[in-house]
């Protein structure tokens, strides 16, 4: 697939005044679909998933990233999670902005969420349930597996210190990339990313999760998306019980569940180069299978052009329009890739 994808980035200012850093992957051809990443905790978008924004790109998809309030290049105290529906607030605001873009306001949109990040698309999903037409969900935290729940006493004992001490390094955790990610190699690529937060969890940060997975974990029968959940079976960050528990419970029609037998929690950047191309490859069927199902929906049923004061379908209006609108080439930003070369740049994948 040899197909060119221009990279962009961006700063904006959030509604409590925070710069975010946001940053874009597009084809340089009319994209098929509008995707919108959403990270996991301690991560960012511009190094870490950047191999997840060039193969969406390079399958057709204009994908958009943005970095939460604390990670990666925003502004913000490192890793700090003051209120997690902060985070969902910032996401909906850069999403929709972009969908109200005149050239984006009629393609479809996905959400494309991994680990932390899951559990941000479905939130963004509950905030607005008929806005979003599909999300892909990779190790989702949907739910505290019962295996790592905390005592319910620990939790009573810290949430009496939260805010006397909520930026604290308290909470004791292991090396979560050790764990994480398979491929020795790409495991070191990821430490050495100063852009990621390696340090212990702050406690108000970790309380935050704690209980946006729980409260998730009881109205997992409120999803009616679609979705696409992947996960590693040998995943020992996020347990495979909690996709199953997703899958089972949502109220989604139309919900798609693949376990990945020996893959590990990164699916998309920590496996080796051969099971992270298995893993798009189902992800982008995925994607092109909704898209074109959403597209053929839209043109028996969304009225798109007038004439005469009549009301004319897209089918319709097919036979009046010339066959190919001609599209000035995108002026290119901060750089373009060549899909399919090996060059170091290409060499960055995306996870947790």
């Amino acid at each position: 697939m040899n197909m060119e994808v221009e990279y962009q980035e961006d700063y904006i200012r959030n509604s409590r005044g925070v710069q975010l850093f946001t940053c874009r992957w597009l084809p340089f051809s009319s994209p098929k679909a509008l995707v919108f990443l959403c990270h996991g905790y301690g991560m960012e978008c511009s190094g870490f998933m950047r191999g997840c924004g060039i193969k969406l790109a390079c399958a057709g998809f204009a994908v958009f990233g943005i970095d939460y309030e604390g990670h990666g290049r925003s502004r913000g105290a490192r890793c700090y999670i003051k209120k997690f529906e902060n985070i969902i607030d910032d996401c909906i605001d850069f999403f929709k902005s972009i969908c109200a873009q005149e050239e984006y306001r009629d393609k479809a949109r996905f959400l494309y969420g991994e680990s932390m990040g899951g559990a941000v698309a479905l939130l963004l999903h509950k905030k607005d349930p008929s806005f979003w037409d599909g999300a892909v969900l990779v190790a989702p935290m949907c739910k505290i597996s019962e295996k790592v729940k905390p005592h319910p006493l620990v939790v009573n004992l810290l949430t009496k210190v939260e805010e006397i001490i909520p930026k604290w390094k308290i909470v004791p955790t292991k090396d979560v990339i050790d764990s994480a990610f398979k491929d020795p190699m790409k495991r070191e690529e990821i430490r050495s990313n100063k852009l990621i937060y390696q340090d212990k969890p702050r406690l108000k940060t970790a309380l935050e999760m704690l209980r946006t997975s729980m409260s998730l974990e009881d109205s997992l029968h409120e999803v009616t998306l679609p979705f696409f959940v992947l996960h590693g079976e040998a995943d020992t960050v996020t347990d495979p019980e909690v996709s199953r528990a997703l899958y089972e419970k949502a109220s989604s029609r139309d919900k798609t569940i693949k376990l990945y037998p020996g893959m590990w929690h990164g699916l998309t950047s920590g496996e080796p180069d051969e099971n992270v191309e298995i893993v798009f490859a189902d992800i982008i069927t995925w994607l092109d299978k909704h898209t074109n199902e959403r597209d053929h929906i839209s043109s028996i049923h969304r009225p798109i052009h007038s004439l005469n004061n009549s009301v004319v379908s897209v089918a319709a209006a097919a036979a009046v329009l010339p066959e190919k609108v001609s599209r000035k080439p995108r002026t290119q930003s901060h750089g373009s890739y060549l899909c399919g070369l090996k060059g170091r740049r290409l060499q960055h994948h995306s996870a947790m």
